[in-house]
């Protein structure tokens, strides 16, 4: 006898359906498994028969095959598990078929029949709702997640002999726990995190005026940033800061970042809404590239995806290996990342803000001796050390600046320093002049802008085209650069509340290239 059930996949980070087809004849009892599945996917046999045996039902004495469609992907995980029993049950007779019409299941089982939360969930909903699929059997712990993906008729089973009721085949389903989500549930998801207390402010931060006015620029426009300077000087804390002053996701965002960390596995079991709040990622040096950028016989995201629409943060980067670095300058410029693999190529989303800081030489101190505290790295040492970062690399970024040891520590004779709340409100004002301007072009922040749509939207002056002009003359900068300091010029602008980019505004934005200038 022939079923087929319904079930999913992910494939990078979006969900693919899977029709798990089930065919019983005689002959030797054995089970084979086909469609290109994994060892996780191989060893789901053995979890399925002992979950079958321990939940009340007979496990068939007959030859069974169980094929993936479509069968030139590669499947893995184990979220099959709960499809391939209900697709043996079914197709022995044990259980009506009907209810599973139409319906996606996805589920691991343990060997006593309990059935175990899995990842990618709100892919795999997304997904199934753009085929048509509209009702859904998942684990319990699954069911909050779930919940996130508007229209959808949930049934949360926490056990495989809850499917089992001889008596009327449509009584199982009665007896869970069913619920139509309506479209509101996620804006109400959003209020639960709309008024976050913040735990550190830029107020806390002694002086440091320069600094804290490229942090509002780098989240005004989406501009990576680079800070350079000696230990102590509050690098670390004005970049571990700046989430604080980015706008919170939008709908669309939040749910583009939650499902990537749903897919991960990300998600902790207590999260009661969508992650409307921009992600923070600080990876320590050591990583791999395939840690940062993705990768795997099945690629999984890495570090850059997972700070998608959010900050990637990268201290010491010179500590970083140069090969581990340079495969950020693709993602960087695309906002995407790409892993070719021999079967398939898969796109993860990389549209991040990045946030670097190191020290001007290995001990620290290169260029900013004071008291007793001395370089002593010798000249091929600081060379060395600078060499991890590449021109291209650099290029990429649009503000790099030094931040200096404080001066003082008396804040009573320093102006008044601005609030993480006050600098929040300066992005939203800049950002929504932008959304305005940029919406014909298809992008919301400006670097994101480029081509024609870049010199539309500067609405340049012509004292500011001179001056950038004379820039790129006499600085030898490259025709990224120009460009980036073009679009950091428009943001200045656009914080000033500028409608046109001035003299002054490019001026600006040529003092923040002055480190991969030195570099030159």
């Amino acid at each position: 006898m022939f079923t087929m059930i319904h079930s999913s996949s992910v494939f990078g980070v979006e969900g693919k359906g899977i029709s798990v087809e089930v065919d019983l004849c005689n002959g030797l009892p054995q089970v084979n498994v086909v469609g290109l599945p994994d060892p996780a996917v191989r060893e789901s046999v053995e979890r399925v028969r002992a979950a079958i045996k321990n939940s009340g039902f007979q496990f068939p004495m007959e030859r069974i095959t169980v094929n993936l469609a479509p069968a030139d992907l590669r499947k893995e995980g184990t979220a099959f598990d709960l499809a391939i029993a209900a697709g043996i049950l079914t197709a022995s007779g044990q259980l009506d078929g009907n209810p599973f019409s139409g319906t996606l299941l996805i589920g691991e089982l343990s060997l006593n029949g309990a059935v175990r939360p899995v990842t990618g969930v709100l892919a795999m909903l997304e997904e199934a709702k753009r085929c048509g699929i509209r009702r859904v059997l998942l684990p319990h712990p699954n069911r909050a997640e779930a919940e996130w993906i508007s229209g959808m008729e949930l049934f949360a089973i926490s056990h495989l002999k809850e499917l089992r009721d001889p008596s009327d085949a449509d009584s199982a389903w009665d007896r869970l726990r069913g619920v139509r989500i309506g479209d509101g549930s996620l804006d109400e998801n959003l209020r639960r995190r709309e008024h976050a207390e913040e735990a550190e402010d830029y107020a806390d931060i002694v002086g440091q005026h320069q600094g804290k006015r490229a942090m509002l620029i780098a989240a005004a426009g989406k501009h990576n940033i680079l800070l350079s300077g000696p230990p102590g000087t509050g690098k670390t804390m004005m970049i571990r800061r700046l989430p604080g002053i980015l706008p919170q996701l939008s709908e669309r965002e939040a749910l583009e970042v939650t499902k990537i960390y749903s897919v991960a596995g990300k998600l902790h079991e207590d999260a009661r809404g969508l992650m409307v709040h921009p992600p923070f990622r600080a990876p320590h040096h050591s990583i791999s590239t395939g840690g940062l950028i993705g990768g795997g016989s099945v690629p999984k995201p890495g570090e850059v995806t997972l700070a998608h629409r959010g900050v990637l943060y990268l201290d010491e980067l010179p500590e970083f290996p140069r090969s581990v670095l340079e495969l950020l300058r693709q993602p960087l410029e695309d906002r995407v990342v790409s892993i070719a693999r021999a079967r398939a190529t898969v796109h993860f989303p990389a549209s991040i803000l990045l946030a670097a800081s190191y020290n001007p030489c290995p001990c620290g101190y290169y260029g900013h001796e004071y008291g007793e505290k001395r370089c002593t790295c010798s000249a091929a040492a600081v060379s060395r050390y600078r060499s991890k970062l590449s021109g291209p690399l650099l290029d990429r970024i649009d503000l790099q600046l030094e931040i200096p040891r404080p001066l003082s520590l008396n804040r009573s004779h320093d102006r008044a320093d601005a609030t993480t709340a006050d600098l929040r409100q300066q992005v939203l004002e800049a950002r929504s002049r932008q959304h305005e301007r940029n919406a014909p072009y298809g992008v919301l922040c400006n670097s994101e802008l480029s081509g024609r749509s870049l010199r539309e939207a500067a609405k340049l002056r012509p004292s500011a085209g001179k001056l950038l002009e004379d820039a790129f003359l006499a600085l030898g900068i490259s025709m990224r650069a120009y460009d980036r300091l073009l679009k950091l010029a428009r943001t200045i602008a656009d914080v000033e509340g500028s409608d046109g980019v001035e003299e002054e505004h490019v001026a600006e934005a040529i003092q923040y290239r002055r480190l991969d200038m030195q570099q030159s």
